[in-house]
């Protein structure tokens, strides 16, 4: 017999009564709204000058090493993450996501050891994060007992990451990702249509707290960790095709909502009680949300406004930020936009942020073995287009299940080291010039747009300033051994000033260089310090 809701998740009394939202923050200016959220909130001077952040996006869902989303894609029959699930671990009805959790060890974590090689990289803010979709907490969570400091590594991830940072000088950013939970794990409820077990309901479906006496997971309520059932998402009875059953995931628990549950208000205020106390905890300088606008309607709102509260408590003034994506223009004013893995095709006067992954979001076994990765020149152009466009970086390098990157991920960020040690002038704590820049390829504005992107050439020029001087960025180094900036042509907005030495950062002398019609001509040197030339341009009233 199908447990009814109240056998699945209890009552709220059954949980546990959840307190008040924490008021710890003193009357302060920003209220739960847009208006005031836009009205009060300013870009702290340090995310403008970082430029470039990396991400551990690290957690139970890497210990399979099968890349993204395995928590939910591992209960869709007919998906190839649920065939490696079934071969490697076994039914989902036996060993579902859950089982993970017991076996994430971890052993090889070295927190400290990893923010240094990122801070030597050239990273000025480190992000780890505080939960994924799967719902774990990875830190001392005061609200959810499913998180890593009493199941699995029995460590705070998140606070071993922060002292690291803090050590090392970096600000430090959590990313929460949790309030999409409820509906991406309604699969979990769901069950085989075809095969030897259909009909035969998924571990999510079946598990309540009672059933953990004596296991390992005693004294914890499943349906904290997968969220219970809401509405007609989980698949419905009597579905005996593979197809139809994708074809009602896609229809329901597929959508990408920001809203929240049905009935689910017990989950919305969970969730602004974890966010709070997770700031709280670790007064993080950066929170990345991995939502459209914010997560959960008011309780987003509640969520940005308690953080811009304890930024004036802990601060005086606004020193952190939060994200969001696909913004209007009063929510850039509020948050910083996120565009994910894809580009911005103008020059934005609000600061923005792109984030992007070395391969994918979770670690992934088979794309390391089939040499999947982005090759470190791919990620300086990425870094060199958006700080030209007024944004920032956040890049994800993929951590094994067991703490560790691998050697392929270290040669990409040794590669890149070596660029920004000679180039990084050009980059951090610098502004947009007039234009972001010239050339022929012109990346498409949007998310999950990178993909498409054709190559840079060696006509593709991003400009910077800093000090009064112009940096020009080719993307690639031209073979003639000439780099002709157009935008400086006669006639042009950008022809201003006077040029009185140009030269190519790491080579350190002066170059020849002619301003002509048709723009500024230089001639570059035959030795090449880094993979790509930046120039760096002296002279009066240029910028």
């Amino acid at each position: 017999m199908r447990p009814s809701r109240r056998q699945l998740i209890g009552s709220a009394a059954a949980l546990g009564a959840i307190p008040a939202v924490p008021a710890e923050a003193a009357p302060a200016p920003f209220k739960a709204n847009w208006d005031s959220l836009a009205a009060g909130y300013r870009t702290p001077e340090w995310f403008r000058d970082a430029k470039l952040g990396l991400w551990a996006h690290w957690g139970p869902q890497c210990v399979p090493e099968h890349g993204d989303w395995y928590g939910r894609q591992m209960y869709i029959q007919g998906n190839h993450f649920y065939d490696h699930h079934l071969k490697t671990y076994g039914h989902p009805a036996q060993f579902g996501f859950m089982e993970f959790l017991k076996d994430w060890k971890a052993e090889k974590f070295d927190p400290d050891g990893l923010v240094n090689l990122y801070k030597s990289v050239g990273a000025k803010y480190f992000v780890a994060m505080a939960n994924h979709h799967d719902n774990f907490d990875l830190y001392n969570s005061k609200y959810q007992n499913w998180n890593s400091v009493n199941i699995g590594p029995k460590r705070d991830i998140c606070g071993d990451f922060e002292k690291a940072a803090r050590k090392h000088g970096l600000k430090f950013g959590l990313s929460n990702h949790a309030a999409h939970a409820w509906h991406w794990w309604q699969t979990a409820y769901g069950y085989d249509p075809e095969g030897p077990v259909k009909g035969l309901r998924y571990d999510a479906a079946r598990l309540t707290k009672a059933d953990g006496k004596g296991k390992w997971w005693e004294g914890y309520d499943p349906q904290e960790l997968y969220t219970g059932p809401f509405g007609d998402m989980p698949p419905k009875d009597g579905i005996t095709s593979i197809a139809a059953m994708q074809d009602h995931i896609n229809k329901t628990s597929g959508q990408w909502l920001e809203t929240v549950p049905p009935n689910g208000q017990y989950y919305a205020k969970k969730w602004l009680l974890r966010q709070n106390d997770m700031v709280d905890r670790y007064k993080p300088d950066l929170v990345y949300f991995d939502d459209t606008a914010l997560p959960l309607e008011q309780y987003g709102l509640d969520a940005a406004s308690y953080y811009y509260n304890q930024s004036l408590k802990w601060h005086g003034d606004i020193q952190v930020v939060a994200t969001g994506k696909q913004l209007n223009d009063l929510q850039r004013r509020a948050i910083t936009e996120d565009i994910e893995r894809g580009f911005s095709d103008r020059l934005r006067p609000i600061p923005w942020q792109t984030c992007t992954c070395l391969g994918n979001w979770h670690y992934d076994r088979g794309l390391y073995e089939r040499g999947g990765y982005k090759p470190a020149k791919q990620v300086i152009q990425r870094l060199c287009d958006i700080v030209a466009k007024n944004g920032n970086m956040l890049l994800s390098v993929p951590v094994r299940g067991n703490g560790e990157i691998d050697e392929k991920e270290v040669a990409i960020l040794n590669g890149m080291k070596a660029w920004l040690d000679v180039n990084g002038d050009a980059i951090f704590a610098t502004r947009p010039w007039d234009i972001y820049g010239e050339g022929p390829v012109k990346p498409a504005e949007g998310h999950m747009q990178e993909g498409a992107a054709k190559p840079f050439t060696h006509e593709d020029i991003r400009f910077t300033t800093k000090g009064g001087a112009l940096y020009a960025i080719a993307m690639e180094w031209p073979e003639s051994g000439f780099l002709n900036i157009r935008a400086m042509a006669e006639g042009s907005p950008q022809r201003k000033g006077t040029v009185e030495r140009v030269e190519v950062l790491g080579h350190g002398e002066p170059l020849r260089f002619e301003l002509g019609m048709d723009g500024l001509a230089v001639k570059l040197p035959e030795a090449r310090p880094a993979f790509t030339p930046a120039l760096k341009i002296s002279g009066a009233g240029l910028v």
